[in-house]
């Protein structure tokens, strides 16, 4: 890969962040919502990506993917504080604010789209001639922004999968008998380690996953489709 496809490929870093920012704010926010206010009072209901970024998975993580395959395959903040004793009602709040983070994700892809959409009749509309930096600049936030449709699908898909500690879990969790779902929660981080053996060890598992997010993507790809022919 040469110097312009790193730049390229690195380009994407800015929307990743912004996109694990928002799905943290987004669990925090709700939180709040359904009566507890520890993310709150944390400091991590705001769009400043300082109290939200972890160092190694929303920077180093990506960064050595993009270096030794060219793409992000996975990327996380650090997990917002919460304290479930403070729900008004323990299932329900819990099952909405652990969507309210993929959920976002799947919003942020709908601005993608959007924005890749103006961004391509702004260019259309530019001379490439007469504002090189100008028109390159513009190619880069259109690359960001299409990329941004997949990677917030992806990222929306893979918090979903139904294993501690991803958000998915937590659905399960709060569907089960309270002493299945106590055995089932104390997985724990250990749970990590059942999705790398899912994804590296499992025939099809990998498949399977991205057939998921090509079907999540498609309405948003589609729309782009319809006005960028």
């Amino acid at each position: 890969m040469d110097l312009r496809s790193y730049v390229e490929n690195v380009y994407i870093i800015p929307i990743l962040i912004f996109s694990v920012v928002i799905h943290e704010m987004a669990h925090a926010w709700v939180a709040l919502k359904c009566g507890d206010t520890t993310a709150k009072d944390l400091g991590r209901i705001t769009l400043n990506p300082i109290p939200h970024i972890d160092l190694f998975g929303s920077i180093i993580i990506p960064l050595f993917s993009i270096i030794a395959t060219g793409r992000v395959f996975i990327a996380w903040a650090k997990p917002v504080p919460i304290d479930p004793r403070n729900f008004r009602n323990f299932k329900r709040d819990d099952t909405l604010v652990t969507i309210a983070g993929p959920i976002s994700n799947l919003l942020i892809a709908l601005l993608c789209s959007i924005f890749t959409i103006a961004l391509y009749y702004i260019m259309a509309s530019v001379n490439p001639l007469e504002g090189s930096f100008g028109f390159e600049f513009l190619n880069y936030m259109l690359k960001m922004f299409y990329a941004g449709i997949i990677l917030n699908v992806s990222l929306a898909v893979f918090n979903m999968i139904p294993i501690p500690p991803l958000d998915g879990s937590h659905v399960l969790a709060n569907l089960l008998p309270d002493d299945l779902a106590m055995r089932y929660r104390s997985i724990g981080f250990m749970g990590i380690f059942i999705i790398l053996a899912l994804f590296n060890f499992v025939p099809g598992f990998s498949q399977v996953f991205i057939g998921i997010i090509s079907f999540v993507a498609k309405p948003y790809l589609n729309l782009v489709d319809l006005f960028i022919r």
